[in-house]
């Protein structure tokens, strides 16, 4: 059968896993997280960084599609093509860890929702959250359960929803956009200006990248993908549409209230925003739209995680019992193991003391290194393309690396903690099928993981690092 008429998801589906895997429960929080750290300038550069960065990596994930069609589960795929088994082991683990802890986030920012109705709840954080979080866990499980493509229609339907509240808000905030209260906060105000507009752009930087976690969502799926070229198109189509959101939603927030105020504001914040619009109906309708799109894109970060697993494993970079599949084709083994993972760490989140802040944080920061070796595989072959495609690759590669130092060093070392214990997957996978577990240079690069590892471990204990 063709490649062109093989069964799968069509061009739409795959757009609506991007789409639904990067609109979750970022975008519901962007007024507090910007207004927190800098004014409408320094959003608007943000912004302007981001996008651009971004929308280069876009570029690239089309490119590679395009250039390199063999290569399933992009993320993974790629890094071990253009740097080697452990390198792309690495990124599979770092990918699958962000779909995780991204779904905490989702589930904490969820009950922290609910807890303005349902004390008990609290911010997400209470013990009573983390029990409706775990039976959500499981539900969602059971579903996936029942059939991968089933699943994505279902995520399909949950997007087209979940888009709707969204631009609801962006058409009431338009109609009450103050002018003149934006331009006061344009500069931040006194306590902002003083720390400079270069610190005010750097506090947004992980915020960006959380929020635009997803966007190699079609990439990652695509050995279901209808038709390979779709891939590419459904990468640039869904970045472009929420690129659009992210940047209407910020904006129009820094005309309704202070900076003060929207820093202020309880999480989801955008429900803040639109009671000061419309009234406490505006904070309840936001509040449900929230939990649909966080649902949504649990689904599709659930079914990006298992894909990971299964594709590791079925390249000899997982252990084998990873690839197991169930009657109806769902990587069953893979998806238990990350639901698991997900299950600890809501648990710890019990004991953070920001547990949304923290999870949005890791997340973005287990992201860069995936991020980085794509954008480095792309450099590496650019040769093979044209020149448009060689200057995609370079900027994508500075804007990545920037990423790495914007993140600060507490994150990295952090996430270091994560790529360490994790390894022992890769040995067992390599000693199941005979093989020399490192080279010189593995063995190099995993000595500076586990020492980043125990250092930062070392000042987790001594309170330099606070959860």
């Amino acid at each position: 059968m063709s490649t062109e008429a093989r069964p799968g998801l069509a061009l739409p589906a795959l757009t609506a896993l991007v789409v639904g895997s990067m609109v979750g429960a970022g975008i519901f929080s962007l007024p507090q997280a910007f207004g927190r750290v800098t004014g409408g300038l320094g959003a608007l550069i943000a912004w302007a960084i981001a996008g651009g960065g971004m929308l280069m990596l876009a570029f690239v994930f089309q490119s590679l599609s395009r250039r390199r069609p063999g290569l399933d589960a992009g993320v993974f795929a790629y890094a071990k093509a253009g740097f080697g088994d452990y390198p792309g082991f690495l990124s599979a683990l770092g990918y699958w860890t962000v779909c995780c802890l991204g779904n905490v986030s989702y589930w904490i920012l969820v009950c922290s929702t609910l807890g303005g109705v349902v004390p008990v709840l609290g911010d997400g954080g209470t013990a009573a959250a983390i029990a409706v979080s775990s039976a959500g866990v499981w539900l969602v499980h059971a579903l996936i359960l029942r059939g991968v493509r089933g699943a994505a229609v279902v995520n399909t339907i949950v997007t087209v929803a979940k888009i709707i509240p969204i631009l609801v808000f962006l058409a009431l905030a338009a109609l009450a956009f103050d002018a003149d209260l934006f331009a006061e906060n344009f500069d931040g105000g006194p306590a902002l200006e003083a720390a400079g507009l270069a610190a005010q752009v750097r506090g947004t930087m992980l915020v960006t990248v959380f929020v635009f976690v997803g966007i190699e969502g079609a990439s990652v799926y695509s050995r279901y993908a209808r038709r390979r070229r779709d891939v590419g198109r459904a990468t640039l189509t869904g970045f472009l549409g929420v690129l659009a959101l992210l940047v209407l939603v910020t904006t129009f927030s820094y005309g309704i209230l202070p900076q003060e105020e929207l820093g202020g504001l309880r999480n989801p914040s955008m429900a803040g925003v639109l009671r000061a619009v419309a009234g406490p109906w505006g904070a309840g309708f936001i509040g449900a739209g929230l939990i649909v799109s966080v649902l949504g894109a649990y689904l599709s970060w659930s079914l990006l995680a298992a894909e990971v697993l299964f594709s590791a494993a079925r390249n000899g970079d997982m252990p084998r019992f990873l690839e197991a599949e169930n009657a109806r084709g769902v990587p069953a083994a893979a998806l238990w193991m990350t639901n698991a993972l997900i299950q600890g760490f809501l648990l710890v989140s019990y004991f953070a003391e920001e547990a949304f802040r923290l999870a949005v944080d890791m997340t973005s920061t287990m992201i860069l290194l995936p991020y980085v070796l794509v954008a480095a595989y792309a450099l590496k072959i650019a040769g093979e393309g044209s020149l448009a495609d060689r200057a995609c690759a370079v900027i994508a590669v500075v804007y990545t690396v920037g990423l790495v130092y914007a993140g600060g060093s507490a994150f990295l070392l952090l996430s270091l903690c994560i790529y360490a214990p994790g390894t022992l997957l890769y040995v067992l996978a390599r000693r199941e099928r005979r093989l020399r577990v490192f080279t010189r240079p593995e063995w190099l690069l995993f000595a500076l993981i586990g020492l980043g590892a125990a250092v930062a471990a070392a000042a987790l204990a001594t309170g330099r690092i606070v959860l």
